[in-house]
């Protein structure tokens, strides 16, 4: 186990290395912040002047340089709008966006497994034809457009839920969150479950196939033979087995439901650090939108990693085939 994860490390380490130069030759090669930064009526010498103060004078190479030698120590630089550390920024709204994006996870892993395995039990009965119909759905339709009808179902026409913002919070250890009252849980509710459609319709699919192969293998066959109750069967043997596939997948998905919530969190005006990036991106704040990249970076890694330590110990192959 121990040179497995070593081994994971060091492969994360290279990844980011690499990711970082893609990162930041990506954005510093798109158009020039000076030309929104300073008023068209500035003379040469103030132009000159903020772009000395930007760092925007030196050469590519020793500004990357310089982007890796401060990132080592833990600053990503300064926000050329702000004025601010890029991560403070960053930080300061990631609360939000991590709370939104595991209850999104969450509402599919609940929702998803005992649906998918049901239409896996019973796939040729109504009930498994349409929850597997009610997942084509979930692939297909776009996000914005359901969160849209989910805003005019429950917030317009029944007034149920409320259409925006995160709602009243409290500080859990100094963070914010707000699913501990109950006017942020009615807040979250209807982010979290439009985040959470396409995820949910994945597990579906992922809970059904496992579901039936599992049935098929012979340990099933002989704990069945052994008069073993189903609830143990299912619990145990079925349930554990489809596990490893599912949280393979939704590992990474997790990674990509906080990087990609941009959508969601613009629709229902959630404060995350989506809206940061989509006024970055537009300001061509250069700090802002590297140290985002690099922390989604980061944090696909570092549940990447994870995941496979967790498929390790589910599955002890995975160990096996790796230290062969």
């Amino acid at each position: 186990m121990l040179a497995f994860s070593i081994r994971r490390l060091l492969q994360s380490v290279v990844v980011l290395f690499i990711m970082s130069v893609i990162v930041f030759l990506g954005i510093y090669a798109i158009g020039s912040p000076v030309d929104i930064l300073i008023n068209p009526e500035a003379d040469i010498a103030e132009q000159e002047a903020t772009i000395r103060r930007l760092g925007l004078d030196q050469p590519i190479w020793s500004q990357y340089w310089l982007f890796l030698s401060n990132a080592l120590q833990g600053d990503l630089g300064s926000s050329f709008v702000h004025n601010e550390p890029a991560l403070d920024l960053i930080f300061e709204r990631l609360p939000a966006t991590l709370e939104l994006a595991v209850f999104a996870v969450g509402f599919a892993v609940l929702l998803g497994i005992p649906l998918g395995m049901i239409a896996g039990f019973m796939p040729n009965s109504i009930l498994g034809k349409t929850i597997m119909a009610g997942s084509i759905l979930g692939f297909s339709l776009p996000t914005f457009w359901v969160g849209l009808m989910l805003i005019l179902f429950f917030s317009v026409m029944m007034g149920w839920l409320p259409s925006s913002g995160r709602g009243e919070t409290v500080d859990l250890f100094g963070v914010p969150v707000s699913f501990l009252t109950w006017d942020g849980i009615t807040h979250l509710i209807l982010p979290a479950l439009n985040l959470a459609l396409f995820k949910l319709s994945m597990v579906i699919r992922l809970a059904r196939s496992g579901a039936q192969e599992v049935l098929q293998q012979d340990y099933i066959k002989f704990a069945r033979a052994k008069g073993l109750s189903p609830t143990r069967i299912i619990g145990v043997h079925v349930l554990k087995n489809i596990l490893i596939p599912i949280i393979t997948v939704l590992g990474l998905e997790l990674g990509s439901v906080i990087a990609f919530a941009v959508v969601t969190e613009s629709i229902y005006a959630w404060p995350g650090i989506g809206k940061l990036l989509i006024e970055s991106i537009g300001n061509l704040d250069r700090p802002v939108v590297v140290a985002y990249l690099m922390l989604t970076v980061l944090m696909f890694i570092l549940i990447n990693f994870f995941v496979d330590i967790l498929y390790s110990v589910l599955d002890p192959r995975v160990r096996l085939d790796g230290a062969k």
